[in-house]
C-alpha cells in the first residue's frame, strides 16, 4: 500500500525507539528530524529529496509542530513518492523539480507525534489519508525491567523486577501531582544503567537487593519534594524490608573537594545543600541533559559551579557557559532563513552547540541554559535530550553531542514543560528548606 507509518501516543512509548528499532532490523538506516516551526516546504523538500535517492527512512519527529499552509504542500511532496513507489518507477517528477529525480525503493518516511500539547498543529485531512496511523500502548515495565536486570547480571532479577514495578506503581498513585515527576520508561531505563554499573562496580558477593535498593532510593531522592520524602522512603521500606537503609554511595574526593571550595569562597556548608552537588553529580554520570528545579535564592547556581570547580580541581577540567534562552526568540536562538534569499543566519544556541560538541577538546562542557522554560523553544532539544543526542536545524543541519558535553537547565518551575520534555530529562528538585536564610546572613557575615 506504501503509506507512511505514524505511530502517535504520550511521551515515553517508544514511537521514535520503534521506528529505529524496526528500520535496523530490516537493515535501512533511519535518519531522524527534529521539526519545529522553522521549517519550510523548501527545507523538507531537500530532506524528501534525499531519502528518495539514497532509499533510507526517515522519522520524523513532533511532526505537528510545523506550520499548516507549509503542512499542505509536505502532502502533495509525500503524495508524489507515493504514487512513483506504487506505479515502480526508477525516476519520478518531484514537486517543484525541473528534472526527474531518481527514486530508491526502499525509501520510507514515519511521523511520530505527541497529541494536545502547546505549539501544534491538528493535521490536514490530504495529509492524514497518506498515513497509517499506529496507537502505542504502554508497554508492560515489568518484562523490560526482568530483561534489563538479566543482562546487567543479576541473579534474582525476577524478583527485583516485580519490586521495582510495583514501586513505581505505587509512586505514581500515592505521591503529590508535582509537574516534575515522571516514572515513566527514560526514568526507569536510567535507574536500571545505574543498577548495572553498580553491580559491576561492586565485589561479587555483595547483596543484591541492597545494591538495587540505593540506586532506586540515590536516584529518585534528588527529585522529590519535602513532604514526599518520608512516603517514598517507607514505599521502599515495605518492599525491601531486609535491606534496611543502606549506606549512600561516597565519593570521598569530590566531597573533600566541594569542602574545600566551599570554605574558600566564604560559604557555609550545609549538609542538605552538600547532598544537592552530590546527587547533581550522580546524575550527570547517568544522564546528558538534566534540569535543577526550585525556587530563587535557594543555591541552584553554586551547586552548579561548585559542583564543576570541584571536579576542575580532581583533575577533571569543566568549563561552564551560560545563556538565557528567554532573553532571545526563537528564531535568535536556534538560527533563521531568510524567505527571499534562503541564506542561513546561525542562531546564539547553535553556534555554542557547535563550538562545543567537538571531540578533540581537552575539557568538558556544560552549557547552562539558565531561565524559565516553555514549550516553544525546549521541544526543538528533543533529539538532543533522548538517545539521538542530535540537535537538527530547519536549515537541515545536524549536529551530533559528544560524550564531553552536557546540557542542563535551571528553572523555578516546570509549569509549561510538556510531559516529552520532562520526561527526557534527570531533575534534581532544589528545595527551599534545603537552604534557609541562616546560611546567607552567616556567609555575609
Amino acid at each position: 500500500m506504501f503509506f507512511g507509518g505514524a505511530p502517535a501516543g504520550p511521551a515515553g512509548t517508544g514511537k521514535t525507539e520503534t521506528t529505529k528499532d524496526m528500520g535496523r532490523t530490516l537493515g535501512i538506516y533511519v535518519v531522524v528530524t527534529n521539526c519545529s516551526d522553522q521549517h519550510r516546504f523548501r527545507d523538507m523538500a531537500k530532506i524528501f529529496k534525499g531519502l528518495c535517492m539514497s532509499g533510507l527512512w526517515g522519522c520524523f519527529d513532533e511532526f505537528n509542530r510545523i506550520e499548516l499552509e507549509v503542512l499542505s504542500v509536505v502532502a502533495m511532496q509525500i503524495e508524489s513518492i507515493m504514487q512513483a513507489k506504487k506505479q515502480n518507477l526508477k525516476t519520478f517528477m518531484f514537486p517543484g523539480e525541473p528534472s526527474p529525480i531518481k527514486l530508491s525503493i526502499s525509501v520510507g518516511y514515519f511521523i511520530t507525534m505527541n497529541p494536545g500539547y502547546a505549539g501544534r498543529q491538528e493535521l490536514p485531512e490530504n495529509l492524514k489519508v497518506l498515513f497509517r496511523s499506529v496507537s502505542m500502548m504502554v508497554p508492560n515495565r515489568e518484562t523490560i525491567m526482568l530483561v534489563k536486570l538479566a543482562a546487567a547480571g543479576y541473579s534474582q532479577y525476577t524478583t527485583l523486577s516485580k519490586k521495582f514495578c510495583i514501586l513505581y506503581l505505587l509512586c505514581e498513585q500515592q505521591l503529590s501531582k508535582t509537574k516534575h515527576y515522571d516514572f515513566g520508561l527514560r526514568n526507569i531505563l536510567s535507574v536500571l544503567r545505574q543498577s548495572g554499573a553498580a553491580k559491576r562496580g561492586e565485589p561479587p558477593e555483595t547483596d543484591e537487593e541492597m545494591l538495587f535498593l540505593r540506586t532506586v532510593r540515590d536516584m529518585n531522592l534528588s527529585k522529590l519534594i519535602a513532604d514526599d520524602v518520608p512516603l517514598f522512603q517507607a514505599l521502599l521500606h515495605d518492599l525491601f524490608p531486609k535491606a534496611t537503609n543502606p549506606p549512600k554511595k561516597s565519593y570521598a574526593k569530590l566531597e573533600a573537594m566541594t569542602k574545600r571550595l566551599v570554605q574558600r569562597n566564604g560559604m557555609v556548608q550545609v549538609e542538605s545543600w552538600m547532598l544537592k552537588v552530590i546527587q547533581l553529580y550522580e546524575q550527570s554520570l547517568v544522564r546528558h541533559g538534566f534540569m535543577l528545579v526550585g525556587p530563587t535564592l535557594s543555591g541552584k547556581t553554586q551547586i552548579i559551579n561548585t559542583l564543576t570547580g570541584a571536579m576542575t580541581e580532581d583533575s577533571n577540567p569543566h568549563r561552564l557557559v551560560v545563556m538565557n534562552p528567554k532573553a532571545i526568540t526563537e528564531a535568535q536562538m536556534y538560527g533563521v532563513k531568510d524567505l527571499a534569499s534562503d541564506e542561513w543566519t546561525p542562531g546564539v544556541f547553535a553556534m555554542i552547540w557547535q563550538q562545543r560538541n567537538v571531540r578533540t577538546l581537552k575539557y568538558n562542557t556544560w552549557i547552562v541554559c539558565d531561565g524559565p522554560i516553555d514549550a516553544i523553544w525546549i521541544e526543538n532539544l528533543n533529539t538532543v535530550l533522548d538517545d539521538n543526542r542530535i540537535l537538527t536545524l530547519a536549515n537541515n543541519d545536524r549536529i551530533p553531542m559528544t560524550e564531553n558535553c552536557r546540557i542542563v537547565f535551571e528553572v523555578e518551575d516546570l509549569r509549561n514543560a510538556s510531559p516529552a520534555t520532562v520526561s527526557r530529562a534527570g531533575i534534581i528538585f532544589v528545595s527551599s528548606t534545603n537552604l534557609d536564610w541562616e546560611p546567607l546572613a552567616e556567609s555575609w557575615l
